[in-house]
C-alpha cells in the first residue's frame, strides 16, 4: 500500500527517532509498504518519519544510479545491486574530505542543492531480521545512507545549507509546508488548511 509522504514543515521531521523490537506491530508490512511508496515516488531511500512515525527504520534502493554513465562499470554495479532496510542504526564514522553532490528529498518536492559529505560511512544497524551488522560504504552509497540517517536523527539536507541558501530557499519550503508544490505522489502537508 502506498502512504502519503510526509512534507516539509510536519514536526515529525524533526524529532529524533526511538529504536524499535522486532515486537513493533505489522514491521514487515511497514516495511513492504515503505518500498512500495519509495518506489511509487520514484525515491532512492525512504525513512519511517517521512511516512509520520518517529522510529529508526529507513531503507535504500539506488539502483537508479546504476544508469548514470559518469560512474564506472563497477561503481554502477554496485548501485544497480544495493538494496537495503536499516533498523536501529548508528553511524559509527565518517570518513574523507568532504564533497558535494545535489540533493533532494521526497519531503521537500522541488528543491535540491548540493550537500557536502564525507565519501566514507561506517555504520551499524539491524536487518529487517534484526541480524546485527556493521559495514562500511563509500560514494554514492554512502551519501544515500547519510541523507536517510539523517531523518532518523530529524535533521533535514536544508538544515545543512549555508545561511544564505536557506534565506533563498524559505519562501519555497513555507509553499511546501502549505502543499503549494507539485509533487507525482501522494503527500500531506501540515499547514494545509483542508484536505482537497
Amino acid at each position: 500500500m502506498i502512504l502519503p509522504v510526509v512534507a516539509y514543515g510536519d514536526p515529525v521531521l524533526k524529532k529524533k527517532a526511538k529504536n524499535i523490537t522486532p515486537e513493533y506491530p505489522n514491521l514487515k508490512e511497514l516495511i513492504e509498504n515503505m518500498y512500495e511508496t519509495m518506489y511509487g515516488a520514484s525515491g532512492v531511500g525512504l525513512a519511517a518519519p517521512q511516512i509520520g512515525l518517529a522510529i529508526r527504520l529507513f531503507l535504500v534502493d539506488t539502483s537508479p544510479f546504476s544508469d548514470d554513465e559518469s560512474y564506472t562499470e563497477e561503481e554502477r554495479d554496485q548501485l544497480a545491486t544495493f538494496k537495503k532496510t536499516f533498523i536501529n542504526a548508528e553511524i559509527l564514522d565518517e570518513e574523507g574530505e568532504e564533497w558535494p553532490f545535489s540533493e533532494g528529498c521526497l519531503s521537500i518536492p522541488g528543491i535540491n542543492e548540493d550537500v557536502f559529505r564525507k565519501p566514507v560511512v561506517t555504520i551499524k544497524y539491524q536487518d529487517e531480521n534484526f541480524k546485527e551488522h556493521t559495514e562500511t560504504y563509500e560514494g554514492l552509497i554512502a551519501r544515500v545512507i547519510q541523507h536517510e540517517y539523517d531523518h532518523i536523527e530529524g535533521v533535514l539536507f536544508t538544515d545543512k545549507l549555508s545561511s544564505l541558501k536557506k534565506r533563498l530557499i524559505k519562501g519555497k519550503l513555507t509553499n511546501i509546508s502549505k502543499g503549494k508544490c507539485s509533487a507525482d505522489y501522494r503527500m500531506r502537508f501540515p499547514l494545509m488548511s483542508k484536505r482537497r
